[in-house]
């Protein structure tokens, strides 16, 4: 009887040697999935702003002084994300693997001496025993990832600024933030707003004042008249050579039909970016279509 009970002993212990080690790893493993898949949710959004921005570079929308602090912004708040996520990463417990593995490793002996003692007895050895016993996937927590949040998560972080700034309202940074995650969310009456409170704290800074404008418009309709023409006027007092307020400007009189005009600010921008480049090349076109339409007038 001794040696049943150490052959039975050795037996569970086998079986725990199997059992416990997935279940502690279990948790552990889907925190690290479910942590990789947000933190690579948020590098593509940011690769994806980081595109735009270059795109908007390339275009000659912004120009390099503008990008080079556009770009540095957008890769602090990558490394903010990231090391947020290391920092959750590091002070999750995986408590339900813990609790799961001390279940089973009393559940299970416990369960086994039970039902030898039922269906080892003699008396009764007739007694239907159990069909079958629950296997550890079925009774083990759950291990897929949650929805990936990354766009609530941005949503929620950019609100915490709004209404940081309510109690903060002469934080021109801030604003300029705001304006812009606002604008890349493309909620842009939102970004308008936002971009008014910064040009108003910094009202010297003509590619905010084009952004500004910029935003105001596709608030707008997309149409450049009125306000937003006024604005564009505003940023090429304060610096006539912008190539952002410039190119809003000329695309204002191509819009206005004054095409003269949209060539004259389209020909200046053309005289800051490199020669033969794709930038160039597209602002070429247009001054090529302005022409043409100019001389079916």
């Amino acid at each position: 009887m001794i040696l049943f009970w150490v052959v039975c002993a050795l037996m569970i212990v086998v079986a725990l040697a199997f059992v416990l080690p997935p279940a502690l790893q279990r948790a552990n493993e889907s925190d690290v999935k479910t942590g990789e898949a947000r933190k690579q949710a948020n590098i593509a959004i940011y690769r994806d702003q980081l595109t735009e921005l270059e795109a908007d570079l390339r275009n000659g929308i912004v120009s390099e002084e503008q990008y080079a602090q556009d770009r540095e912004e957008i890769e602090r708040r990558l490394l903010e994300d990231t090391a947020t996520a290391r920092a959750e990463k590091a002070s999750t417990t995986p408590v339900s693997a813990k609790n799961t593995a001390y279940l089973l490793g009393i559940g299970l002996p416990l369960v086994a001496i039970v039902f030898y003692l039922k269906v080892g007895q003699p008396a009764l050895i007739d007694t239907p025993g159990p069909a079958g016993v629950p296997s550890a996937a079925s009774t083990a927590p759950s291990t897929s990832a949650p929805p990936d949040r990354s766009q609530a998560q941005i949503e929620a972080n950019v609100a915490k600024l709004a209404q940081r700034l309510e109690s903060n309202p002469n934080d021109a940074q801030g604003w300029t933030m705001l304006a812009r995650s606002y604008n890349s969310m493309e909620k842009y009456g939102d970004a308008a707003k936002a971009y008014a409170k910064a040009t108003e704290l910094n009202p010297k800074d003509a590619d905010l004042l084009a952004e500004y404008a910029f935003a105001t418009a596709m608030s707008e309709g997309r149409s450049l008249e009125g306000k937003p023409l006024e604005i564009i006027n505003r940023a090429l007092r304060i610096d006539p050579n912008n190539a952002k307020a410039l190119q809003l400007a000329g695309s204002a009189a191509f819009q206005a039909k004054d095409y003269k005009k949209a060539i004259d600010y389209w020909t200046r921008v053309l005289k800051q970016v490199p020669p033969n480049s794709e930038v160039s090349t597209t602002i070429e076109e247009r001054i090529n279509e302005a022409k043409t339409l100019a001389a079916g007038k």
